[in-house]
């Protein structure tokens, strides 16, 4: 609809911040938000968090704006893979033979698929190594799911409002053109929202293992938008995604034999 990759990210930072703020109200965290201004050990962390989203957000929309969906999907097929790593080494997160194997599969699939691609992923390591260091970043610090993310998106309100009256200054901004595009920009602020916040709940309650292989769902979502874009795949490619879901599937299946088995000693 012709909105810049920089009105996105601006737009999505100011219409972020009111559903944060929506979901704190809800929960009853308000508490807590005042407790992150008091420390600033804590709000220090959260603004290193909401850089890393903000970073991950320019690249990825400028990435899926210019014809690289299939290598920003890559970025998220290695992120849970280094997931998966700073969760046994930091962590101490326990991974058995077939968590092992279904890791070795997929990372045989991204190192292919990265080949496929014929020059180093840059677009991709980016967007993995700024999300996986937000996921621990959001394991890591005392606050609740719902106040650090309004935090996180209030730190980014401010600069996003900027950028987007810098746009509609210069005459370039989309929003407000039409009807549209208008509604298509506002809804990023729920459509954002959402994924961060069950993103956060989750990974203070699951392995980062778990929250790694259920994270392969999106890159795979990317790849295929990718493909109804026209964006060429090559034969490599494709059985690089062939070794990838080998790895989702036996990651699957032992968390149902894991899962069988808890039922049975309980039946």
């Amino acid at each position: 609809t012709g909105a810049s990759p920089w009105e996105i990210v601006g737009q999505r930072a100011v219409w972020s911040m009111p559903w944060a703020g929506l979901l704190v109200a809800l929960a009853g965290h308000g508490d807590q938000v005042a407790r992150v201004f008091r420390r600033p050990a804590l709000l220090g962390q959260l603004a290193v968090s909401a850089l890393m989203i903000v970073s991950g957000w320019s690249v990825y929309v400028w990435a899926v704006n210019n014809g690289h969906n299939i290598e920003a999907s890559l970025g998220y097929y290695i992120n849970p893979l280094l997931n998966m790593a700073i969760g046994a080494t930091l962590f101490r997160e326990r991974i058995n033979a077939i968590g092992f194997g279904a890791i070795a599969l997929a990372a045989v699939g991204t190192v292919l698929q990265a080949l496929a691609l014929g020059h180093l992923p840059l677009i991709a390591l980016f967007l993995a190594v700024t999300f996986t260091i937000y996921g621990v970043i959001r394991k890591r610090v005392d606050v609740d799911a719902q106040a650090g993310l309004f935090v996180e998106s209030l730190l980014m309100w401010l600069p996003g409002l900027a950028l987007v009256l810098w746009l509609a200054h210069a005459g370039v901004a989309r929003f407000a053109t039409g009807a549209p595009i208008t509604l298509l920009l506002l809804a990023m602020g729920p459509v954002t929202v959402a994924p961060l916040a069950f993103f956060a709940w989750t990974t203070r309650r699951l392995p980062l293992s778990t929250v790694g292989f259920l994270q392969f769902t999106g890159p795979t979502l990317g790849f295929l938008i990718g493909l109804a874009v026209g964006e060429r795949l090559t034969p490599l490619g494709l059985v690089s995604f062939g070794f990838i879901w080998a790895g989702v599937a036996l990651f699957t299946f032992g968390a149902w034999r894991a899962g069988r088995r808890v039922r049975l000693a309980t039946a």
